[in-house]
């Protein structure tokens, strides 16, 4: 969620702490700051907003020191605005924070019995006065870094920065993740590689407990205990050249319009072309013949993937099915059975509660399998298995490409189940295999719906409530379709299963009513149709997202009809979603909303 950076090298740090902020923007934030120490002293700038007011703030109050931290923040404790705003300063030492400290309250009371006094209203700030009690005591920085994060309960990344110490960075890291950047007389810091990819090729993630001692020529890790230990840089791929716009007017526009290409990609490593066949691990396409039972969590849209792959692995793999949000499963008094197999899905690899859930699971000896975006995160590493889907950098909040290509990686994992389990026979999978390496082209299809998707989001635009049902994997699609909704435009949208229908929903049924619907003509498509008619009897506006055998065979009433091309059933969900996202994006185009970070959202939660 919040964006930390850091620099220490011989050039002023300004600039590349502010192009490494603009870089985390995707995250989501509500203010923002940078510290540096100017003669051995801090000086801070920060601002409420975006990072164009801090830019115009720095544009006429510009800080000259060589070495910084910077940070966006998004709130948690305290509202957001100037005095709450990172970095936090106490007696000469300098914090920014990503996380939570859950005890905050019993050592900021304990911190004022002592003379403390705060000028926050934030989490954070009992840090800063921790880190100066430890040196008022006559420690060094590393020392009283060390000494103050016992103290802290919850999750946290830190970066500090301390008077009279023109060559020093500390970090550390519990729970939220944290990089460091190696260079030629210069060393960076930064939340994620996203962050740090102009300024280096190389780089290194922290592990839970460690602490990073950075200066000009090296960088340092001491681990929990205090001991020093090696870490081995890893090379960041080009992410530099893949999160810009590409000339488009939003990333989330961009991202929509890759997904042909990134889902192809996804697919393409997890098949043999020439035997139409599954190729993943050996041991865990063997593996699902042991497997009687998994377990699927995240958080989402990661969690509607895993709706859908639900169907999936019934219907292919025979294989029963439990599904959680993430945030819920670590609280639950779960039981693992013999043969199960733990699933967790993740775009960044760093979502808190699925991170949490996936470790309780391998605690509990579970075999774990993610899949992720992010091949060198947190979970990843934590992983036994890891199914990395191809949909590069997302920078959009509202996830598109991400969602797409792990409903492709699921599909795979699923026809891998059914053949290891003897469910599907090697015909079976060479249909099923076939439908998917047609998802592309279906999706280059549904494309070509914008310009009509685009008339039709002015009447969504007027609309304060809008309802989006289906049946089968169509069921978990409409929730998304929902959520992307009411993410960027801001209205109240539901998703909901199409039999469900008369037991409440039908109640709020008016002309004032968009209710869109999704039906590819599967073996559901029938009862949805009923379910439609229910709608337009009672003058609820219907928007029908259907195949070509589909309008031909749905009553008339209609409101609008999108009509993408006929397709295997395996395939719809893919393509299907992809006039939801449009729909979403013209209505908030529309609208005028912040498309690709809208209000109060962040982009990757590490935070509970």
């Amino acid at each position: 969620m919040c964006g930390i950076v850091g620099f220490v090298g011989q050039a002023p740090a300004m600039a590349p702490l502010l192009d490494a902020l603009k870089r985390l923007e995707y995250r989501g934030y509500d203010s923002a700051g940078i510290a540096t120490l100017e003669r051995g002293r801090l000086a801070r700038r920060r601002a409420v907003g975006k990072l164009k007011n801090l830019e115009s703030k720095l544009a006429y109050e510009p800080l000259v020191g060589c070495i910084g931290i910077g940070h966006t923040r998004w709130a948690t404790h305290g509202r957001p605005n100037e005095k709450n705003a990172h970095p936090h300063a106490v007696d000469g030492v300098a914090v920014v924070h990503n996380g939570i400290i859950e005890n905050h309250r019993e050592l900021r009371k304990e911190l004022k019995s002592n003379g403390a006094r705060f000028t926050t209203d934030t989490d954070t700030e009992v840090i800063a006065h921790l880190v100066s009690q430890q040196l008022n005591k006559g420690y060094e920085p590393i020392e009283a870094v060390r000494a103050m994060l016992p103290r802290l309960q919850g999750t946290f990344a830190l970066a500090f920065l301390f008077e009279g110490y023109e060559d020093l960075l500390i970090g550390a890291r519990k729970g939220s993740p944290l990089a460091v950047g190696y260079g030629t007389g210069e060393m960076y810091l930064g939340s994620d590689a996203i962050a740090l990819a102009p300024l280096t090729r190389s780089i290194n993630y922290l592990e839970d407990g460690d602490i990073t001692v950075i200066t000009r020529q090296r960088i340092e890790f001491l681990n929990a205990e205090g001991g020093r230990v090696q870490r081995s840089p890893a090379k960041i791929a080009n992410t530099d050249v893949s999160v810009q716009k590409g000339g488009y007017r939003h990333f989330m526009a961009k991202e929509i319009h890759e997904q042909p290409r990134v889902v192809g990609q996804t697919i393409a490593q997890y098949v043999d072309v020439g035997s139409a066949a599954i190729k993943m691990a050996e041991d865990l396409s063997a593996g699902f013949r042991d497997v009687n039972r998994v377990s699927i969590t995240a958080c989402g849209t990661a969690f509607y993937a895993g709706l859908i792959a639900r169907y999936w692995f019934e219907r292919y793999a025979g294989l029963a099915v439990e599904i959680d949000v993430a945030s819920e499963f670590r609280y639950r008094n779960v039981t693992f059975a013999p043969g199960s197999l733990a699933i967790f899905i993740s775009q960044s690899g760093e979502t808190a509660d699925t991170l949490a859930s996936l470790e309780f699971a391998r605690a509990q000896g579970q075999r774990v399998v993610s899949v992720l975006n992010v091949a060198s995160s947190t979970m990843a590493r934590a992983s036994q298995i890891v199914l990395p889907t191809l949909a590069g950098p997302e920078i959009g909040v509202a996830s598109t490409k991400a969602f797409t290509c792990q409903l492709a990686t699921l599909a795979c994992l699923a026809i891998a189940a059914g053949r290891g389990r003897g469910v599907l026979s090697a015909d079976d999978e060479i249909s099923l295999v076939r439908a998917l390496g047609d998802v592309p082209r279906y999706m280059t299809s549904a494309l070509e719906l914008e310009p009509k998707i685009h008339q039709l989001a002015s009447r969504i635009a007027a609309s304060r409530n809008a309802l989006f049902i289906g049946r089968g994997t169509n069921y978990p699609l409409a929730l998304e379709g929902a959520l992307k909704l009411k993410e960027i435009t801001y209205i109240h949208a539901e998703g909901y299963a199409a039999g469900e229908l008369k037991h409440g929903p039908i109640a709020l049924i008016d002309r004032d009513l968009p209710v869109i619907v999704i039906a590819p003509s599967d073996v559901m498509f029938e009862k949805t149709m009923s379910n439609m008619q229910e709608v337009i009897a009672r003058e609820g506006r219907t928007i029908l997202i259907t195949d070509r055998n589909g309008a031909s065979l749905a009553p008339p009433g209609s409101w609008a009809t999108l009509v993408l091309p006929d397709m295997p059933t395996l395939a719809a969900p893919l393509v299907f979603a992809l006039p939801l996202q449009l729909l979403a994006y013209h209505t908030a185009l529309l609208l005028g909303t912040d498309l690709d970070q809208p209000r109060n959202l962040a982009k990757s939660v590490t935070v509970e």
